[in-house]
């Protein structure tokens, strides 16, 4: 029986790398992708996933979501890490997916309540969408059987600033708020996803499909941003290791640790450990080769 998945996404390459391979992975059911702002403004969010959608063998429905954070001013949206057009320039699909004319927010609550105890939602982008489906579905958390969110860093330093992971620095009230939910909660941060990393030559031998076609150009810029800031030829998985351990939960070590987000200053965004946080499972350590081998085996079909 597979699982059914909802990602919430601002795509983004590695957006794209974890989108390409859920929608391949025998456990899963990629039923929808909710656009947000962060990578990319959210309309070009919306056409990148679209895009993305036409190119899975059995295309998820795409509703659009948030445009900017629930209260701080909107960041600047970091092209020199995937591009203007956020896939490096590499080409999607000229006919993309149909766009579902409802919110994103509202599309979460649906599926929710269509897959009652059994919904999988994987954020990958920030995370207002959550925020605002919470906000008008208070009941929501009771209806899904799992969120897994990339986004902070526990144990190790920020990645926009040396507090704070770039998801929830972008909005850190958006954040505050989804971790404060009485939902089975796992973080998946830059704690784990900056140990998986994916190299050029492991796409080499992947058949010439338009799905790896696109992948492997849009991870050349990506990898020449990460030749710059990590001095390393190849990217992180950071979204890719979110959505694999829907599937398998099993290649993540985590701790149940209570945590809270600083909603203002200079560590805005950050996460820390606090006493009077909500308790949520934290992921401390991976399996980082099972990561990378479930991306990549899923991307041969």
């Amino acid at each position: 029986m597979t699982i059914p998945l909802l990602i919430d996404t601002d795509p983004g390459i590695d957006d794209a790398l974890a989108i390409l391979s859920a929608a391949r992975d025998p456990a899963l059911d990629l039923l929808a992708l909710t656009t947000v702002f962060g990578n990319v403004p959210v309309s070009v969010a919306t056409r990148n996933a679209r895009g993305l959608a036409a190119l899975c063998p059995r295309p998820p429905l795409v509703a659009e979501g948030a445009a900017r954070p629930l209260v701080r001013a909107p960041a600047p949206h970091p092209d020199f890490v995937h591009g203007g057009d956020g896939l490096g320039g590499a080409p999607l699909p000229v006919e993309g997916a149909a766009l579902d004319p409802r919110r994103a927010a509202t599309v979460i609550s649906a599926l929710a309540e269509a897959h009652r105890g059994a919904l999988v939602v994987v954020a990958v982008g920030p995370l207002t969408n959550l925020a605002e489906a919470l906000a008008a579905d208070p009941a929501l958390p009771g209806r899904v059987a799992r969120v897994i969110v990339m986004g902070g860093a526990v144990r190790h330093p920020g990645n926009v600033t040396e507090a704070a992971e770039a998801n929830f620095w972008q909005d850190p009230h958006a954040a505050a708020a989804v971790l404060q939910a009485p939902w089975p909660l796992t973080l998946v941060g830059l704690d784990v996803t900056e140990c998986v990393r994916l190299y050029p030559d492991d796409l080499a031998e992947l058949p010439a499909t338009q799905a790896v076609t696109l992948l492997r150009e849009a991870i050349g810029f990506y990898a020449a941003f990460h030749r710059e800031s990590a001095k390393f030829t190849g990217c992180y998985l950071h979204d890719p290791a979110a959505t694999t351990v829907a599937a398998d939960p099993s290649l993540l070590e985590c701790r149940r640790l209570r945590i809270a987000v600083t909603l203002e200053g200079e560590a805005e965004g950050a996460v820390r450990e606090s006493a009077e946080g909500t308790p949520v499972d934290v992921a401390l350590a991976a399996n980082a080769p099972g990561i990378r081998t479930r991306v990549l085996s899923a991307l041969q079909h």
